[in-house]
């Protein structure tokens, strides 16, 4: 999974401004569901399941509470309404809710179908304090698109989690489906398609979208890939994008080497309009496949290119791990008391780090654009508990206060990684880094062998060097904070901090300010960033929600002509700004001053040239 954070005020001001059955078994079942996209009756999708015949007086049906990827805790269960059961006279069968995700039905032996109405999670989001992830949700938009991340729609029996699923989704003729699903050919009905899955996590492991049609494909060597895009107001065409998820992709390819994890890979991208009812969780869901992104329809097109290769190359280095390389706790996956791996280290930081390095190693970026990417990174890291294992989070990654730091896996996860490339490349010459490292776990594990998850290490300690025992005890699996300093140095490299100049509230395209997408009247300072001079010496901090400037009451329409009117300002202008602090309201006064900003770059060192330390820094960034 990956998460874009995309500033709200970005958008706004700058892009805006019954027969007889055998007894089901898990050796000879298919377990039958329809969906039914064509009769939405009240934005309520129906689906019925027809599992076969029970031999058990009492059987309980799941709809997942999470999913592989997300983390969270999501209770798909809160989406389904007026689930029934009947027998083979179309009697109701006794149906008893047990929590939100589970339901137990009674006369199990007599049961013929359940059925039940599906409410997509998009148009909650703006009413929950934690909705769902939008590319882990769903979408109900009568006649017009569909998503289906289909542990929303679909739920499983207990006990048969291992039987086959067909899948028949009827669908308005001038939807097609764009899915990485298995299809049974259908030519007497256009409006139905058929998919079949092994078991109930290829049901989850492939999403479906349905719009008009709007692809375009591609083939990288030997992978053809897909990219479906549903743009509501026809902004962009899929062909809009192709060369650069060609170009991206390509150099993956060459990246990755023989690593080869898929023969068919689908895009599935949605495009929000950022409408109270529409989707506003950006990035993406990683599965085998296929990944499902969501960003806003209002982005530029470069701003959107760039967006699609930070969150879709991260998604298809998820083919390495996990959905490769993984333990027994991703492979036998409890979809409703989930036991979480403790190795998000690996992962989505080697996942983030590769999506990174790849583009210095294959020239899509320079090494200036690297090292900026990783000084944010160590920015950004600052935002969490920089002392708390990350083996220890990622097992207790559903509860608090390990998941109020689950972003850091991208962000300290990456530098985690970083380390541990640089250190391989020390000890080896330059010869083995964290890529060597995943090629070679992926020759002993793969989608059918799992790992032990409390033995991982020891394996990449016996398979490299002692010395990268003290590495994952002391940073991973232990609460030392990386040494920043100290790893560049090793690789010829040191930081410099120098001023440059901002806008007032505005660092180029980057804003100091947001808006609660909730409440237009709540313009607040944004945390977790280095705030510029203008706000660090009128004493303003980041959280700060700002109340009024010169008297006037603030919200989005009267911040748009100030910040229009800011770009006007000079040094010696005085502003009067009161912010609300917690439940404190502060007066803050002063000149506006000339607006910088620190910042902090990564420069080679020197005298290190042409020494050991520069040939390491090129053997790490070159490959």
């Amino acid at each position: 999974m990956k998460k874009l954070f995309i500033p709200y005020v970005f958008l706004v001001l700058l892009y805006g401004c019954g027969a007889s059955k055998s007894v089901l078994s898990e050796d000879d079942a298919v377990i039958e569901t329809t969906i039914d996209l064509v009769n939405v009756d009240n934005d309520r999708v129906s689906v019925t399941i027809d599992p076969g015949s029970f031999s058990k007086q009492d059987i309980s049906f799941f709809i997942p509470k999470t999913v592989p990827g997300t983390y969270s805790e999501d209770n798909y269960g809160k989406y389904i309404e007026d689930l029934k059961a009947y027998d083979y006279q179309g009697n109701e069968l006794l149906v008893t809710s047990i929590g939100t995700n589970e339901w137990n039905i009674s006369n199990a032996t007599k049961l013929d179908k359940i059925s039940y109405y599906v409410t997509d999670t998009f148009d909650t989001e703006s009413e929950l304090n934690d909705p769902v992830f939008s590319p882990a949700g769903t979408n109900i938009l009568k006649d017009k698109n569909f998503v289906l991340n289909l542990h929303g729609f679909v739920g499983y029996f207990e006990g048969f989690k291992e039987v086959p699923y067909e899948l028949i989704i009827s669908s308005p003729s001038h939807l097609v489906p764009t899915t990485s699903l298995n299809k049974k050919q259908d030519d007497t009905n256009s409006t139905t398609d058929i998919f079949h899955a092994s078991r109930y996590f290829e049901v989850v492991d492939n999403p479906v979208l349905y719009a008009e049609e709007n692809i375009v494909s591609f083939v990288i060597n030997d992978i053809t890939v897909n990219l479906s895009v549903y743009s509501p107001n026809n902004r962009y065409a899929a062909t809009d994008l192709k060369e650069s998820m060609e170009r991206m992709m390509q150099a993956q390819k060459a990246f990755l080497g023989e690593i080869d994890g898929t023969k068919e890979y689908n895009i599935l991208l949605y495009l929000s309009t950022l409408d109270q009812n529409d989707a506003s969780g950006f990035g993406a869901l990683e599965h085998h496949t296929s990944t499902v992104v969501v960003l806003p329809e209002q982005m530029p097109l470069t701003t959107l290119e760039k967006a699609m290769i930070d969150v879709v190359s991260h998604e298809f280095f998820h083919i390495v791990t996990p959905l490769n390389v993984h333990s027994k706790e991703i492979q036998f996956f409890d979809f409703n008391d989930p036991k979480m791996s403790q190795h998000l280290w690996m992962y989505e930081g080697t996942t983030e780090y590769f999506a990174n390095l790849f583009q210095i190693q294959q020239g899509l970026i320079d090494e200036a654009d690297f090292f900026t990417r990783i000084v944010d990174k160590i920015s950004n890291s600052k935002s969490y508990d920089d002392e708390m294992s990350f083996t220890t989070m990622s097992r207790n990654i559903l509860e608090n206060p390990y998941k109020g730091n689950y972003a850091n896996v991208y962000e300290k996860g990456t530098l985690l990684n970083m380390s541990l490339d640089i250190r391989l490349r020390d000890l080896s010459n330059g010869e083995k880094g964290v890529l060597w490292l995943m090629k070679e776990l992926s020759k002993k594990y793969d989608d059918d062998t799992p790992f032990e998850d409390d033995e991982i290490i020891d394996e990449i300690v016996a398979m490299t060097y002692p010395e990268i025992r003290s590495f994952f005890d002391l940073y991973v699996k232990g609460n030392t904070p990386l040494d920043y300093d100290e790893i560049f140095a090793s690789v010829g490299l040191m930081t410099k901090a120098t001023q440059e100049r901002t806008g007032y509230f505005l660092d180029g395209e980057i804003p100091f300010i947001d808006i609660d997408p909730n409440n237009n009247d709540a313009i607040f300072i944004r945390s977790g960033i280095e705030l510029n001079t203008f706000f660090t010496d009128l004493g303003a901090q980041g959280g700060d929600t700002i109340q009024s400037i010169d008297g006037m009451p603030i919200s989005l329409e009267s911040i748009r002509p100030i910040i229009g009117q800011s770009f006007g300002w000079t040094s010696d202008r005085q502003i009067t700004m009161v912010v609300k602090r917690g439940e404190e309201e502060l007066t803050l006064q002063g000149k506006v001053g000339t607006p910088t900003l620190r910042v902090t770059t990564i420069v080679p060192i020197d005298s290190l040239e042409n020494s050991p330390e520069s040939k390491l820094r090129k053997a790490w960034l070159k490959g």
